[in-house]
């Protein structure tokens, strides 16, 4: 019997059911059930081919959430990260805006223009 200890603590992951971790075996069934969705729900309407390439296609992406780590964060962890990225970008543009509003509109005060 072999046991391997990461070198550190934070990688160490409990396999639950054939070598799996709870995770991947979660997003494993799941692109199971997408794949199968995708061709009964298809299969009459395109052709077999067609079908069996989105059913790879749909079960592919949804399998890969399960094993993707990127700096150290899950693929819900980097989605959630990408989103707050972009939610405080386009605040910090909007404060940008109102704030070069706000100046143009002193400076035309001033001049006596009425915006």
């Amino acid at each position: 019997m072999e046991i391997k200890i990461p070198k550190e603590i934070r990688d160490y992951t409990e396999s639950v059911f054939f070598g799996l971790s709870l995770r991947q075996f979660i997003c494993a069934v799941g692109a199971i059930f997408a794949a199968v969705g995708c061709y009964f729900g298809l299969r009459n309407y395109l052709g077999t081919e067609i079908t069996s390439w989105l059913c790879v296609a749909g079960a592919a992406s949804f399998a890969a959430l399960g094993f993707v780590k990127y700096n150290g964060m899950t693929a819900e962890q980097l989605a959630w990260a990408w989103l707050e990225s972009e939610v405080f970008l386009s605040k910090a543009l909007a404060y940008q805006g109102m704030e070069e509003r706000r100046t143009l509109q002193n400076k035309n005060r001033k001049r006596g223009v009425r915006v």
